[in-house]
């Protein structure tokens, strides 16, 4: 037996009314942590464009339809290249624009453009899409010595990234 203590604990018994409080705006009122939890519309997703001759090669990188893409969604910029990422936030993106056709030993593949340090994710030559950045950003090399002020990757739709990254973030 405890002295001072009811022998349910320190919680007063149910129904005494005493114990934590509960307070409950007013009809009407806002209620701020609803915005908060609005469903996130889902993220605009780009397959890569892979030409038959590349296949093979490129599934000894591990780059394969499964693990490459292009994911946009409100707040960033997301691509996958076989164990290769590049991430960003979607306002770092300062221009888009399509182009092509490639000669294949400079698309295809994880490459480092020496002109200009852009990389490029390249699955065929047909065309692709090259985004601009602001900052750049790490892709090629692990940490963050460098750095690409560009990325051109050979996605299926390349139209349909160019909409996608005009569209208001979170459209």
């Amino acid at each position: 037996m405890t002295v001072g203590r009811s022998a349910r604990g320190c919680r007063p018994a149910h129904g005494t009314g005493a114990g934590r409080a509960v307070s409950r705006p007013a009809p009407g009122t806002p209620r701020p942590w609803r915005a908060a939890h609005r469903p996130t519309p889902p993220p605009h997703r780009f397959g890569f464009r892979f030409d038959p001759p590349f296949r093979l090669p490129l599934a000894l990188l591990g780059v394969r339809p499964e693990t490459t893409g292009v994911e946009l969604d409100a707040d960033t910029v997301t691509i996958r290249f076989g164990p290769w990422r590049l991430r960003t936030a979607r306002g770092n993106v300062t221009g888009a624009q399509v182009g092509g056709p490639y000669r294949w030993w400079r698309a295809v593949g994880p490459h480092l453009s020496l002109a200009d340090g852009g990389v490029t994710f390249g699955t065929g030559t047909t065309s692709g899409v090259c985004l601009r950045f602001a900052d750049p950003v790490p892709a090629l090399a692990p940490g963050r010595w460098l750095r690409h002020p560009a990325v051109t990757v050979t996605v299926a739709d390349p139209d349909g990234l160019l909409r996608a990254l005009r569209l208001p973030a979170g459209s």
